[in-house]
């Protein structure tokens, strides 16, 4: 299984950027963390991150018939990006939308997600332990694709 993580604008900047509300841990940290949690669940992960939309849009196409799912913080294009929205709802992989922060407790415009109904789900106020989450969410949600499509075949097989 192979799962793709996109973390969009400044989310590079984690650790030094608002520390009082999204924590000390890096972007790279979050990543080893994830790493190994996935090594201990034969899954493959790839990691990008951009601050420009459009990179974010190309990535996410560029997901469908390479990746078995996505992991994405678009940060603050959650709630301004039609454009990532139409790119999620394009590909139809399963897709978990990740917010380190409490996006519900902040800002009245941060409460809005354009990509929350494309995607499968949505992690929120877990800090970087969102993304442990969202992995364990993802991994179980292609599981049960590939479980329902294994099940498919047969019964087409016994026919």
């Amino acid at each position: 299984m192979k799962i793709m993580i996109i973390q969009g604008p400044n989310v590079n900047m984690l650790g030094v950027r608002e520390v009082g509300i999204y924590g000390a841990m890096k972007m790279e940290e979050i990543h080893e963390q994830m790493k190994l949690a996935a090594s201990q669940n034969n899954v493959e992960l790839d990691f990008f991150q951009s601050n420009f939309e459009g990179e974010i849009v190309d990535k996410i196409q560029e997901c469908l018939g390479t990746v078995d799912g996505i992991i994405i913080n678009a940060a603050g294009y959650t709630h301004t990006s039609v454009a990532i929205r139409d790119a999620i709802a394009a590909v139809a992989l399963p897709t978990i939308e990740v917010h380190i922060s409490n996006v519900y407790r902040r800002e009245e415009f941060r409460q809005k997600s354009l990509i929350a109904p494309v995607c499968s789900g949505t992690i929120v106020g877990f800090g970087p332990f969102g993304y442990h989450l969202a992995l364990m969410g993802i991994i179980q949600i292609c599981e049960q694709i590939k479980n329902l499509r294994a099940m498919q075949q047969a019964q087409q097989t016994n026919k």
